[in-house]
């Protein structure tokens, strides 16, 4: 009894010590903005939770648009648009009255009624506020999508032209204004998207600005004389790493404010993307594509101060707070358990492993629930993953205490006679099918269709362990490993191996996930008592 609240005290410290290293603020280099002064220009779009520019019948209200205006004026010079429809042509009257330019965009589509009905309007805009509209780009990221041709494009540039007095772009990933001289040679000045986590070969965030500067002075090179402006540059807070580009609050403040940094020294403009997180865009992109902006969507407000270190896990006290209560449950539960004959050092020692990772965990699995869910797959997958991390280590640990072994699998689903008996057996058998599960369906999903899809680390680590652990301490049952379990093990290991190859050694989280895998398949080969 002595030992193992001696162990409780230990694992209490140790999460309070990792929420303490994981919660502290990262620091930022000097504010790349002079008292003052603003933002050249940021993207906004003004959908809000709940609004999509797929839903043709959406139309945003007038009094949200001045809303987000009035804010956004505090921070920049300038807003950048992509379309004119679906309430956006009142951006333009607006910008004026907060005293902001505007670069307007046109959405040019495969439907070309759409198109000429974005054209006429952005036309009569320009027409009606010459002073306000900075710019007007024709299309974004139409060669990207492949909805029209380059020459196609340039023509639709030079119609543009003859119809408004203000200087005309367009706006696509850098790569295509390379492949497309006729473009450049007929747009007034080259506005490219520099992203680096986007690219085919993600830059991590410290090297984020060098990355900018290199594509900038390429298209330059290509382009002698253009003037170009960088009509896309951003960092995302939240979602998946890719290779070893890691979305995270003090990671987009450090990229943003480096690259601001840049352009003050080297003199080129700079459009932010994007003004407000846009929950929308999860059903494009996956978790990452929600959180670009610089204001948080659901609080309107911004997610850092220019020049101030800024924490990754700004709840971080809250979650070592539940991160204690958790392990003094796991405790609870073991001490609950035993019987009269008192448990090995080694049993509570596992106790405290179980404790230790799922208290430092439990809390970023919760946090996540809310970030990674979009629609209700989303929310049930990560919902039963926070449930089946919660449950683990419990149920576990009172299994260890009262040594109770892992049940097969088929034991658990026999319709016969032979099932688990007692309470407990059956928890562990059936919270083991529910982690089984969820592992095999997050592996294949990266292996079939990794680009979107998040890296569950901490909820299946936690959900895992306690079954490594379970498998290690307990003496092994006689006979032998089930086919499922074999099945299984197999094709988790192998989705391990491939996840890590596809995603390359410096994404930390795959390689976290992969790990979990990996031992939850050890777990499975060492159960014993199958049935011949």
């Amino acid at each position: 009894m002595r030992f193992g609240l001696a162990c409780l005290a230990l694992s209490a410290i140790a999460i309070g010590a990792v929420w303490s290293w994981l919660g502290q603020p990262v620091p930022m280099p000097h504010a790349p903005l002079k008292p003052g002064e603003r933002l050249y220009c940021v993207s906004y779009a003004p959908y809000r939770t709940g609004q999509t520019p797929f839903d043709t019948t959406t139309r945003i209200p007038t009094t949200q648009i001045d809303d987000d205006l009035a804010a956004l004026a505090k921070v920049t010079d300038c807003v950048r648009i992509y379309a004119v429809d679906q309430g956006l042509d009142q951006v333009v009257p607006l910008a004026a009255k907060h005293g902001l330019k505007v670069l307007m965009g046109i959405w040019l589509s495969k439907k070309p009624e759409k198109t000429r009905e974005q054209i006429d309007i952005a036309v009569k805009l320009a027409s009606e506020y010459p002073a306000t509209i900075r710019a007007v780009v024709v299309g974004n990221e139409v060669l990207l999508r492949g909805e029209m041709s380059g020459g196609d494009l340039a023509r639709t540039i030079r119609a543009v032209k003859a119809r408004v007095k203000q200087p005309v772009t367009y706006a696509d990933v850098w790569e295509y204004w390379l492949r497309n001289p006729e473009v450049a040679a007929a747009a007034d000045f080259i506005t490219i998207h520099i992203l680096p986590y986007w690219e085919d070969f993600p830059v991590a965030a410290d090297r984020a600005a060098a990355h900018v500067a290199a594509i900038r002075a390429q298209v330059a090179k290509a382009f002698p004389g253009k003037e170009i402006l960088i009509g896309e540059m951003g960092w995302p807070s939240q979602g998946r790493m890719r290779d070893g580009a890691l979305p995270s609050p003090a990671n987009q403040a450090r990229v943003i404010q480096d690259v601001l940094a840049l352009a003050a020294r080297e003199h080129f403009h700079v459009n932010v993307i994007e003004a407000f997180d846009q929950p929308w865009k999860r059903a494009l992109e996956g978790t990452v594509g929600g959180y670009w902006g610089l204001f948080d969507a659901g609080t309107r407000q911004p997610k850092f101060v220019w020049g101030a270190a800024v924490s990754n896990h700004p709840l971080w006290r809250w979650q070592a707070a539940g991160g204690i209560a958790f392990a003094l449950i796991v405790f609870g539960a073991a001490f609950a358990a035993r019987g009269k004959d008192p448990a090995p050092p080694s049993v509570w020692l596992a106790v405290a492993a179980n404790a230790t990772v799922g208290g430092a965990l439990i809390g970023w699995t919760v946090a996540n629930v809310p970030i990674e869910s979009f629609d209700l797959g989303g929310w049930l997958r990560n919902l039963a993953l926070a449930a089946t991390a919660g449950l683990s280590p419990i149920v576990l640990s009172a299994a260890l205490v009262r040594q109770a072994p892992l049940p097969p699998l088929a034991r658990v689903l026999s319709p016969g006679c032979d099932v688990p008996s007692g309470i407990l057996e059956r928890a562990v058998g059936w919270i083991t099918i529910a982690t089984l599960l969820l592992a095999v369906q997050s592996a294949l999903g990266l292996v079939f269709d990794p680009r979107y899809k998040d890296f569950p680390f901490a909820a299946l680590t936690v959900a895992a362990l306690p079954f490594l652990v379970h498998s290690l301490v307990m003496p092994r049952a006689p006979g032998r490993t089930g086919v499922a379990e074999k099945m299984t093990a197999a094709l988790l290991a192998l989705s391990a191996a491939y996840i890590v190859l596809n995603e390359a050694l410096a994404n930390w989280q795959s390689l976290w996930l992969a790990a979990a895998f990996a031992a939850f398949a050890l777990t499975l080969v060492r159960v014993r008592g199958a049935q011949s």
